[in-house]
């Protein structure tokens, strides 16, 4: 298996429903895109103060590397980048085999 994790930091302007939206986007994908087991939404809550401006994260994890290869060119990605991109300010993507 495969994780796959994102720290968001979303633009200032950008509105609680906004970011509701790229959630449920997220959310749906294990039952649109094959390989894609979980998605789990987070957000920040530590009182460490070290999140560097990261509010959010996703942490999704593929069956497999072909799980993997199936998702970054899928077409329900595809949809949710063009709602999720233009509200970022800045993103870590981090991937790690289980």
């Amino acid at each position: 298996m495969i994780r796959h994790i994102l720290l968001i930091a979303f633009k200032s302007f950008v509105e609680p429903s906004q970011i509701a939206e790229v959630r449920q986007l997220f959310e749906a994908i294990p039952e649109k895109v094959p390989g894609v087991l979980t998605v789990e939404w987070g957000v920040n809550d530590s009182p460490e103060n070290l999140n560097r401006g990261y509010t959010h994260s996703v942490l999704m994890t593929f069956a497999d590397e072909q799980g993997r290869q199936t998702y970054l060119p899928h077409a329900e990605h595809d949809a949710l980048k063009r709602v999720f991109t233009p509200l970022l300010q800045d993103i870590v993507v981090f991937d790690y085999l289980i």
